[in-house]
């Protein structure tokens, strides 16, 4: 027996009855990736509006490392909604938000006092970690990376990379932003080795506080452990370690975004655990609700503590139905056996991926850190040259065929895999099956 179950072609009727009231109701301006429309979902698995069932190796861009409807997870908001929906943290005090943040203040790296601020994305994460860091350094200067995403507010947006995309006709941005350069290993010159290149680029990055901003006006610097929408390139240990090393010295806070790689994401709680580095702040989202609109800033208290008081807030951050979800979603990932698993599915996915290396010819990398894997497409192998029409045409195939993907990527040519951390050996491996198909398919349509 197979999982994936087809009654009706993908997108089906009722699926296309619905896609077609969106865009009539719902701006063109919000995306999006397949044409898959969900009735409902469970675990790994989907069930759409015409009845077919299709394995889910999206996960939510990287929200449900904990799957669809958890139990615990239902039952606790259920339980909740019939107590406390939402008073506002801003108009009184109520239990959940002060043991989600007692939990993050624990379990987050960092062996000092540590605060937590609840939001409801990860933009706001990212944003309030800056707005605090300007504060307690009063400094105004942001460093961050090309290839980064942190998220669409307008100072969140000024971070982000890949203009195209993301950024364009949005401007003017936020002032006092830096970028420059992160370690793609893959896509290093030729002359380098690794250890080269990474040296080179740490190089780069001190450079940067002399030609771009001096110290002394840096608040904080940002970056992504693994980035996310930049294409699953996991940030060297060194580089880390030398973002931890300026930020010491020169009294700069280290900003991790770990929006899109915490709460298991990488295999382990936390993916800068993996590079023992410590930031002063971390900011995160995603799997940390199961799928419920949560964030959290957490770090060192004298720095959360910095804001003047009425300086940080908003309506809906942390209300009780999202806390609890929180809470009941670290209590699943924490279990050891759950990151176990994890990073079983890991090794199954990069052992799959590499093997279709031996007969595509359009793979230029596999690469990611732990169950968040990707591959990179290219048109040529020496060149590198994207090639992100083949990446659309094979995720097309593989939706329609019962997969839900996403690609990824500076150039979107990369295919993502971020299945919900639940999922089976067994239907992982369906799922990946259906995706190398799709994959040979779109290599034998393309000249």
């Amino acid at each position: 027996m197979t999982t994936i179950q087809r009654i009706t072609e993908i997108p089906g009727p009722k699926a296309r009855a619905l896609l077609e009231r969106r865009a009539q109701a719902v701006t063109s301006a919000l995306g999006r990736a397949t044409d898959v429309v969900i009735d409902r979902a469970d675990g790994a698995l989907i069930f759409d509006v015409d009845g077919n069932t299709l394995i889910d190796l999206a996960g939510g861009i990287g929200m449900l490392a904990t799957g669809h409807c958890p139990p615990r997870v239902v039952a606790a908001i259920q339980a909740q909604a019939a107590r406390l929906i939402h008073p506002c943290a801003l108009v009184a005090t109520y239990e959940p938000y002060i043991e989600l943040c007692e939990v993050l203040n624990a379990i987050t790296p960092g062996d000092f006092p540590k605060k937590t601020l609840l939001a409801n994305s990860g933009a706001e994460a990212v944003e309030n970690a800056v707005k605090t860091a300007r504060a307690f350094t009063k400094r105004q200067g942001v460093l961050c990376f090309e290839g980064g995403y942190h998220g669409r507010t307008l100072l969140t947006l000024s971070l982000t990379s890949k203009y195209g995309l993301f950024k364009q006709n949005m401007g003017p941005f936020a002032p006092e932003i830096y970028r420059v350069p992160a370690p793609d290993v893959y896509r290093r010159p030729a002359s380098m080795t690794e250890d080269e290149y990474v040296a080179w680029c740490c190089s780069q990055l001190e450079r940067a506080l002399v030609a771009q901003i001096d110290p002394t006006a840096l608040a904080a610097i940002v970056i992504e452990p693994v980035q996310g929408e930049g294409g699953f390139i996991p940030m060297p240990a060194a580089f880390l370690r030398k973002i931890r090393e300026l930020c010491t010295v020169h009294g700069i806070v280290f900003i991790a975004d770990e929006v899109q790689t915490g709460f298991g994401r990488t295999g382990t709680l936390f993916a800068v655990e993996q590079s023992n580095v410590v930031p002063d702040l971390m900011a995160t989202a995603k799997s940390l609700g199961a799928g419920m609109p949560i964030s959290a800033t957490t770090g060192r208290a004298d720095i959360m503590d910095a804001t003047h008081v009425g300086g940080a807030g908003g309506t809906y951050g942390g209300s009780p139905l999202t806390c609890v979800a929180a809470l009941e979603a670290i209590g699943l990932i924490r279990d050891p056996a759950f990151l176990a698993h994890a990073r079983h599915l890991g090794e199954v996915m990069r052992h799959e991926l590499q093997s279709w290396q031996s007969w595509s010819r359009s793979i230029g990398d596999v690469r990611g850190l732990g169950p968040m894997m990707l591959i990179e497409l290219v048109s040529d192998p020496i060149t590198k040259t994207p090639a992100p029409a083949l990446t659309l045409a094979a995720i097309r195939r593989a939706c329609a065929n019962g997969v839900v993907l996403m690609r990824a990527g500076l150039y979107s040519n990369c295919i993502r895999f971020m299945p919900p951390l639940v999922i089976s050996e067994a239907d992982l491996r369906e799922g990946l099956a259906v995706v190398e198909e799709a994959l040979r398919w779109a290599e034998e349509q393309t000249p």
